[in-house]
């Protein structure tokens, strides 16, 4: 979780390479509505989000049901969200991926292709509700290399119980 631009979908595509997880790209899910709305700079309410919540927890029942585990992105902005998402599913990790405004500014400015406008970042922002301890988030700083930031990751799923850390990938170079 984290809001747009804070490297939620290049950390999950790592860490399903890394893992063999499945990836679910959490942005694909959205309806078109929810998409437009985004592309023509228009904040998404409650209410918009309610479909787009509820595809994503249907995503994280199916793997459950068939015990594969993945990885889905998500902003999951507030409290509210996760407990759509991940409530009552206790093998379900929360991921936050935090990173200061400034940065993720400038991360956005350069990135091309995508329906999220730098002009909702503020609206971003000002949903945020920090994941709290009571909700076991893995919190991690999002400045650096996004291979040190997966590696981080996984260090704290298998902290959790969650996940054995994979074998080091042996260098090829080496």
């Amino acid at each position: 979780m984290g809001v747009s631009g804070s490297g939620k979908t290049t950390i999950a595509t790592l860490l399903s390479a890394r893992t063999g997880w499945r990836f679910q790209e959490g942005d694909e899910l959205h309806p078109p509505a929810n998409v437009e709305k985004m592309r023509l700079g228009i904040p998404l309410d409650d209410q918009d989000r309610l479909p787009w919540l509820e595809a994503i927890a249907a995503v994280i029942d199916r793997w459950r049901a068939d015990r594969t585990q993945g990885v889905i992105t998500c902003s999951a902005l507030k409290r509210q969200y996760r407990e759509i998402i991940i409530g009552r599913r206790p093998n379900v990790a929360l991921v936050y991926l935090r990173g200061s405004k400034e940065l993720i500014a400038k991360r956005m400015a350069t990135r091309h292709g995508h329906f999220m406008p730098l002009a909702l970042l503020d609206s971003q922002f000002a949903t945020l509700e920090e994941p709290g301890p009571d909700e076991r988030p893995i919190v991690v700083d999002v400045r650096g290399d996004p291979e040190r930031i997966a590696a981080e990751i996984l260090s704290g799923l298998a902290l959790w119980g969650r996940v054995r850390e994979p074998p080091a990938t042996p260098d090829p170079h080496a």
